[in-house]
Formats: C-alpha cells, sequence, structure tokens
C-alpha cells in the first residue's frame, strides 16, 4: 500500500475516530489533540502496519494505547509532593466539584426522544443500543436483516434532527 493510499485510508476513518476519542475524553480539545496524536502515530509507524489486518481496529488500538499512556502521563505530571513545612499549604490546592445537572437534562432530554420513536424503530433501536448484532435483532424480531438496518439508520437520523441543538453547543454539528 503506497503512503497517499494509506493517509486516505485513515483519513476516510476520522468520524470514528473522532466519535471514539470524544467517548474517552469527554471534551472536544482534548478530542481534536487525541485524533491528531493518533494520526501522528499511524503515519510514524505506517511501516508496522500489515495489509491484511483490519486498519479501523489499528488506529482505535493506537488511539486507546495513547488516551492511556497520556492519562498516566497527567497523573504522575499532577502528583503533589509537599516539601513545605507549613502544614497551610496542605490545603491550599483548588478543589472541585463535578456538576452533573447538564449531563441528567441532556439524558433525559435523550430518553424522551427515544420513547417519542415509533415502536417498529425504538425496538431495533435500543436492542442495537444495548450490545445486539443486526442478524440477531432480525432473528428475534423476525425481519429482514435491511429492515432493520434501515429501522436503526432512519432511528438515528430521527434522533441527531431531534437533538441537534446539543451538537451545536458542544460543536460537534458536523459529525457525519
Amino acid at each position: 500500500m503506497t503512503a497517499i493510499e494509506f493517509n486516505t485510508r485513515i483519513i476516510s476513518e476520522r468520524s470514528s475516530l473522532k466519535s471514539y476519542a470524544l467517548s474517552l475524553t469527554h471534551n472536544l480539545e482534548d478530542a481534536q489533540d487525541l485524533l491528531q496524536d493518533t494520526y501522528l502515530k499511524a503515519i510514524k509507524y505506517r511501516a508496522k502496519f500489515e495489509d491484511s489486518t483490519n486498519l479501523r481496529a489499528w488506529l482505535f488500538t493506537i488511539m486507546k494505547n495513547t488516551f492511556i499512556n497520556n492519562y498516566r502521563r497527567m497523573v504522575k505530571r499532577n502528583t503533589f509532593i509537599d516539601q513545605s513545612d507549613n502544614d497551610f499549604y496542605l490545603d491550599s490546592l483548588s478543589h472541585t466539584v463535578k456538576n452533573d445537572a447538564e449531563k441528567n437534562f441532556m439524558m433525559r432530554d435523550l430518553e424522551s426522544a427515544i420513547v417519542a420513536l415509533p415502536q417498529n424503530l425504538r425496538k431495533p433501536f435500543t436492542m442495537n443500543t444495548k450490545g445486539f448484532k443486526y442478524h440477531e435483532i432480525a432473528e428475534i424480531l423476525q425481519i429482514p436483516i435491511g429492515t432493520v438496518k434501515t429501522r436503526i439508520f432512519v432511528a438515528k437520523k430521527q434522533l441527531r434532527e431531534q437533538l441537534s441543538n446539543y451538537g451545536v453547543m458542544y460543536g460537534l454539528e458536523n459529525l457525519n
């Protein structure tokens, strides 16, 4: 595989990689950095990639390992060793409290949007989100696999439209 073919193939995985990076970092800027680091390592170690292997899985592995290594590095860097004689400084580090209210609103909106889906779309979609494969859903619901795929696609499309304000809020409107 030439360098141009390789680069074209890894760029075609951008959307999947960006989604995965967001799921790991929960922060758009950190996800962008992780995506960039992944591309850099993939290009750097292109010679180690074997054409017979799954490129997407290879890229996801690079991303996961990069995330883990960055996390470990950050934990080591943020380790605080007090060498002062004054105990007052021990309590002076800022403490943060995570506010889950926004996440709770989002989850409530998502659940409402899923419940609002027609039953013929909601059932295959929820089964898919619970880990069922397309062929398993088709067997259980006794419908063709193409119908399962279509219904899941339509459900995702409707949810994306209904929840588009969150995409705009977090800069994810062009994730497709």
